[in-house]
């Protein structure tokens, strides 16, 4: 005669890793509020030029040096915000990477 239901002690695993699953989803959500709130500083030119980008990718504060202001020379300090935009948006990314992997305890997921 068999002895009670083999599968029985798994439903008990399922609850674990529901349960696992909802504090991963609210670890997940607070990461991205986390992030949201981030306020990453890019700069460019030694410094000349500062950008400060949000979590959202919004900039939030824009610094340029006078001495970069040439009105004879717009191409480079267009191409000095782009690359400060870029060096924020790079340590953003890193940033919220590292935030995000902590609230999935590593697991790699598709975002």
């Amino acid at each position: 005669m068999a002895k009670g239901f083999r599968g029985m002690g798994g439903m008990g695993n399922m609850g674990n890793i529901m349960a696992q699953a909802q504090k991963m989803q609210k670890d997940m959500e607070a990461a991205q509020q986390e992030i949201q709130m981030m306020r990453i500083e890019g700069t460019a030119g030694g410094e000349l030029v500062k950008i400060t980008l949000g979590g959202d990718h919004r900039i939030y504060g824009l610094e340029i040096a006078k001495e970069v202001i040439d009105p004879d020379d717009a191409e480079g300090l267009a191409d000095l915000i782009t690359a400060a935009y870029n060096s924020a948006n790079d340590q953003l990314e890193a940033a919220s990477a590292e935030r995000m992997s902590k609230a999935t305890g590593g697991m790699k997921l598709p975002f």
